[in-house]
């Protein structure tokens, strides 16, 4: 396993470790992925519906990292879903961002009625090569059997919620025999895990903090990994996981912690309005 990337089924290579930067509008996102950049980051995770699409591409501008290493993800939102809303809302998420080609583009949300035409979408701007992967985000297994039904190529990463508390286990399953990448977006459960005892003694034998143990556990699970932080400290905390390795046993201990439990959903007025 390669502690740095995962390569998806087309042979593209994406970072196991990325920035989220979903921020519900309330920070500005330019400095923090601008300092994310500098220090190491290799991913930016960002969306149409998050509202910063310009700031992100403002960020890697000012980063000076050449573009050619950074994976950039965004996503069509569900306002903007079918095929031609779809490829306009592309070219807008391009000019917002100030870049060529995307990295990922991804469904958002499973829209019934449009997300078909979506896709199609998203084929059509990967065999042009505007983007180097397509995707899905929050599909669970009967959203992607009915993509399945229709689609010319097959969505290479599923982005979902993902933590100790929400394992995933039969979605994780049927992504990996179907070679879709898993991705975990609040991975950290915004910090409700922090104080579990389980998590807390792994965390103490590795000398690491508890988001350490989880993004850890994440990779070694076989998700790539988006938390959000833009405080500077806490960031490259974040980042520093490569230098460890949690035991099989305590990978399953982790894993045993799951409870199914989901964070309150999403307020879907952002997305639809997006």
């Amino acid at each position: 396993m390669n502690d740095t990337f995962t390569v998806l089924r087309n042979g593209v290579k994406m970072p196991w470790m990325g920035l989220g930067v979903w921020t519900a509008e309330r920070e500005d996102a330019t400095e923090p992925v601008k300092y994310a950049l500098q220090n190491g980051y290799l991913s930016i995770d960002t969306a149409t519906a998050y509202r910063n699409e310009n700031q992100v591409g403002q960020a890697i501008i000012e980063s000076g990292v050449n573009r050619e290493n950074i994976f950039v993800t965004t996503k069509v939102a569900n306002g903007d879903q079918g095929y031609k809303s779809t490829l306009t809302a592309f070219n807008k998420s391009l000019e917002a961002l100030k870049l060529d080609y995307l990295d990922l583009y991804l469904i958002h949300w499973p829209v019934e009625g449009k997300s078909h035409e979506t896709w199609k979408a998203l084929e059509e701007l990967y065999i042009q090569k505007k983007v180097r992967a397509i995707g899905v985000s929050n599909f669970e297994i009967a959203d992607l059997e009915q993509l399945k039904s229709v689609a010319t190529i097959q969505p290479m990463v599923n982005q979902v919620e993902f933590h100790p508390h929400l394992t995933r286990n039969e979605l994780s399953t049927y992504c990996k025999q179907h070679q879709i990448q898993m991705e975990a977006w609040s991975p950290l459960m915004k910090g409700l895990l922090n104080d579990h005892p389980t998590l807390l003694e792994i965390a103490g034998r590795h000398h690491k903090s508890v988001a350490q143990v989880i993004l850890r556990w994440d990779i070694q699970s076989g998700f790539v990994t988006i938390p959000k932080s833009f405080n500077k400290i806490r960031m490259m905390e974040n980042h520093n996981i490569f230098d460890f390795t949690l035991s099989d046993e305590e990978v399953t201990r982790i894993a045993s912690l799951n409870k199914s439990e989901k964070l309150p959903t999403p307020d879907m007025s952002k997305f639809r309005d997006a």
